[in-house]
């Protein structure tokens, strides 16, 4: 009997941290409207671009995933986040390339121009050992509007 409680208690607990992970976001519409007259933390300064990486999700909280521009060398981690974070950096207008380390390492390139404003989200999923990630590319209502709900992360570098 005891067992099996034990394990009704595991199944239980990997529950409830999954499920909150799974939450519905509001729709393009919802999204757009409340981020329309928000002002982000920080605007690019002139000749760079800024970049918004933003975790909108509990999945896979106690873990962080770590931000790298431009290659996977500890010199070039810009931040991290954990469940519901967001980080900011400026960078250089040009190619470039984001780099998430989870479980696995994730990847996305942009091109950035002097005063754009980039939004990259990282998405968790399940792992083997830890939770992996996945990166995709935002629009801006969608980005202002995680930024807008999320709490800061930890920014490592302001800019590149």
């Amino acid at each position: 009997m005891q067992r099996r409680s034990l394990v009704g208690f595991a199944l239980a607990a990997m529950t409830i941290a999954v499920l909150p992970g799974c939450a519905t976001l509001p729709s393009p519409e919802v999204m757009k409207a409340e981020a329309e007259s928000y002002k982000l933390p920080k605007l690019p300064e002139t000749g760079k671009a800024m970049v918004y990486v933003v975790r909108p999700f509990i999945m896979g909280g106690m873990v962080r995933f770590n931000v790298f521009l431009d290659d996977q060398e500890a010199q070039s981690e810009m931040g991290y986040t954990g469940a519901n974070q967001y980080i900011y950096f400026a960078v250089p207008p040009g190619k470039h390339k984001l780099y998430s380390k989870a479980e696995n390492w994730a990847d996305t390139e942009f091109v950035a121009s002097a005063g754009d404003i980039i939004f990259v989200q990282q998405e968790p999923m399940m792992g083997m050992i830890m939770a992996r990630n996945n990166l995709s590319q935002l629009d801006d209502s969608q980005g202002k509007y995680h930024v807008k709900t999320l709490q800061l992360g930890t920014v490592l570098k302001a800019e590149k």
